[in-house]
């Protein structure tokens, strides 16, 4: 049975998760593969490089956005199109991420997450900003 109490703990618990992995997926893109790695990834895909700057922000920022719980429901859409950007690169490489160059299944369910996290909206332990509740209403 679903109470109120453990879906606001299980609200936290996806959301924090996919902030912890959104963090660290930036964080690879600046420490491990560069920050001009990555630009020039990006360009081998035939996708402009400033997409990889828009890319690596959006993952920490939102990634610590969700770990905090502010503007989740917001934060969690916003990071869609950079999800399907992924399932779109990966796409070619097949099912399963574990295969080379990775697969498609795993950013797609990340999307799914999203949805869920912006569905679901922060649930517990969220650090609340009235003013930027006030003015994202029911997407804060």
């Amino acid at each position: 049975m679903t109470t109120t109490d453990t879906t606001a703990y299980g609200a936290t618990l996806l959301r924090l998760t996919s902030g912890a992995l959104f963090l660290a997926h930036g964080l690879l893109k600046v420490n491990v593969f560069t920050i001009a790695g990555t630009v020039g990834f990006f360009e081998s895909l035939g996708l402009p490089g400033f997409l990889a700057y828009l890319t690596i922000a959006a993952e920490l920022i939102g990634g610590l956005a969700l770990i905090a719980g502010v503007a989740v429901r917001l934060v969690s859409l916003a990071l869609i199109p950079v999800l399907l950007g992924a399932t779109w690169v990966h796409a070619g490489n097949g099912w399963l991420f574990s295969g080379e160059g990775g697969g498609w299944e795993f950013p797609l369910f990340w999307t799914v997450a999203q949805i869920a996290i912006a569905l679901f909206g922060a649930g517990a332990f969220a650090l609340r900003i009235p003013a930027i509740e006030r003015r994202l209403g029911q997407f804060a």
